[in-house]
């Protein structure tokens, strides 16, 4: 015959494991319940990293190598392009042209920003701007050398 105390010992082990099963099981649902929400969690912030590149990337001047220096680009303006993807130097270019209300001349912007405008080299880059700015659509290049802003 089977010792009754053997028999209790087994029954107190049996009803401390079934304890500890269900403590186990309690914790192994908290954890797959946590694993789904961290998937969920990388799941939107990839998409809104997604986003925030894209958005960036339609506001961020592009940029381009040039002798293995990263060099700014003036995109073309057009319907989806903002006046924040121009480089900060070409907004301020911009800014005075349009707050001149009419024809300018590169003299007159140059005197705006500070300029040295006795010296001609001075103007000759600030020029080059302007007639970029004008090539990619920004402001208009007058017959007379004049420029001004569009609309």
């Amino acid at each position: 015959m089977v010792d009754p105390e053997v028999l209790e010992r087994i029954a107190a082990r049996r009803a401390e494991l079934d304890s500890l099963e269900e403590q186990l099981v309690k914790q192994l649902d908290q954890v797959r319940a946590e694993r789904d929400e961290l998937a969920v969690a990388e799941q939107v912030l990839a998409r809104m990293s997604e986003q925030i590149a894209g958005e960036r990337a339609a506001v961020a001047p592009a940029s381009a190598q040039v002798g293995g220096r990263a060099v700014l680009l003036v995109p073309h303006r057009g319907d989806s392009v903002d006046y924040a993807a121009l480089p900060g130097d070409y907004r301020r270019i911009l800014a005075i042209v349009r707050a001149a209300g009419g024809p300018v001349q590169v003299r007159a912007v140059g005197e705006e920003l500070g300029l040295q405008v006795e010296v001609r080299g001075k103007l000759e880059p600030l020029r080059a701007k302007l007639v970029k700015l004008a090539d990619r659509g920004w402001l208009h290049k007058r017959g007379d050398g004049k420029f001004t802003a569009r609309l």
